[in-house]
């Protein structure tokens, strides 16, 4: 079978896709993964076929997340439009060229669901976070907002409300280009064009967050698709020399979050470890932490597979992203979650509910003070460490990949 991938977004929203194509490959399937350029690289060092999106997407995603100003990230968002569009066509051009018999994708991939009805072929849909309306907790974008079990569900409204903002470019897409007819803005994607409810899967684990009674039989909670580093893989020396000359560390890093007031930052994660005289190893990112003059007791890392590192550390301060917080969870480390937006502070909320975190500190929030109470219960809380034991043993029990591949292999022939 001929299987295109496609994905949009940071390395966490691309990575799983990437362990999801080598899975199919290694079951015998031809895999595409449609994806911007930038992650090519990525994409083929696993072995995979990459199918080419502009690297746009990504280089504006950088530059809003940068920004130092409110008014530089509306700038920024103001040319995502044009970037999108010319993206789905990219799409297009990728599903001519392997012709596949099944499209799997990130709902940050617009062109698919269209792409799929063009070619007649069947499609699953894919998201590293719980999407389908239900009673028992609100849209992740909403999770610091708790009203009620049915406050809950109208807020999956608001949301299929507010993506509707794209409906205008994709139906641009749709007849200009495919030659299909406009669909509602208020459409439900998914729903296949024929109304047969879509097979979705959400690769995230159901030991973090229990798969509640109200979703329906066609939604699936797979278990993380992990991509582990290549064997052989070697820190640099001068992290070595830093991991052997004393306790574990913290790891401090806020992924692709950058974003203002980046020094002021990194001048509360270096007062929280002073104050509770923590070893800490501080992941730059794309700007979000660095300091000239380190303590000795910290160390600046540009990169390293998480899987090798997290490990190592002590406990897991970070953004919050789908991807690190899995990473974190599987090493069985308590995580400190700071989140700035999107899906973090719902991951925080999940990882204090579990007990493995202490809860999670906004950005907007962040302070030396509030930082080092949160390190001092991370590191102290013999409860909380062993839950986060019990779940990391728990997550690494689980083959997500292998559910996933078993649930597209019947969402392909049905």
């Amino acid at each position: 079978m001929k299987i295109l991938l496609s994905t949009f977004g940071t390395r966490g929203d691309v990575q799983p896709y990437v362990a999801l194509g080598k899975g199919l490959q290694a079951a015998g399937h031809q895999v595409a993964v449609c994806t911007p350029e930038g992650f090519r690289g990525l994409v083929e060092a696993h072995g995979l076929t990459y199918a080419y999106v502009s690297n746009d997407f990504v280089a504006l995603t950088e530059q809003a997340l940068q920004a130092q100003s409110f008014g530089a990230q509306m700038a920024a968002s103001r040319r995502f439009p044009a970037v999108i569009r010319a993206a789905l066509e990219d799409e297009w051009r990728a599903a001519q060229s392997l012709q596949p018999d099944l499209i799997v994708y990130h709902t940050k991939s617009l062109g698919s669901y269209h792409i799929a009805e063009k070619l007649g072929v069947p499609q699953v849909l894919t998201l590293p976070l719980p999407a389908t309306p239900t009673r028992a907790f609100p849209y992740p974008f909403f999770a610091g907002v708790r009203l009620g079990a049915t406050f809950n569900r109208l807020t999956y409204q608001l949301m299929g409300h507010a993506l509707a903002m794209w409906a205008g470019t994709t139906n641009d897409f749709r007849v200009k280009t495919l030659g299909l007819r406009p669909r509602s803005a208020s459409a439900d994607l998914t729903r296949l064009p024929d109304g047969r409810p879509m097979t979705v899967l959400y690769p995230y684990s159901p030991h973090l967050v229990p798969v509640p009674d109200d979703f329906p039989p066609n939604v699936h909670v797979t278990g993380y698709w992990f991509l582990d580093a290549e064997p052989g893989w070697q820190p640099s020396e001068a992290l070595q020399r830093f991991l052997e000359s004393g306790p574990p560390p913290v790891y401090i890093g806020f992924g692709s979050m950058g974003g203002m007031r980046p020094k002021q930052r990194t001048q509360a994660v270096l007062e929280a470890l002073a104050a509770t005289g923590q070893r800490g190893l501080l992941a730059s990112g794309w700007g979000g932490l660095g300091a000239a003059n380190l303590p000795e007791n910290v160390h600046m890392l540009s990169a390293a597979p998480h899987d090798w590192l997290f490990p190592r550390m002590n406990a897991i301060v970070h953004h919050g992203g789908a991807g690190t917080t899995a990473a974190a969870l599987r090493a069985g480390r308590p995580s400190v979650i700071c989140p700035f937006l999107g899906d973090q502070p719902f991951w925080g909320w999940a990882v204090a509910q579990a007990g493995v975190g202490p809860e999670p500190i906004p950005q907007h929030r962040l302070t030396a003070k509030r930082l080092a109470g949160a390190l001092t219960i991370a590191a102290n809380d013999q409860g909380l460490r062993r839950r986060a034991e019990r779940l990391g043993a728990q997550i690494r029990a689980e083959d997500g990949i292998a559910n996933a591949i078993a649930l597209l292999t019947a969402a392909a022939s049905s």
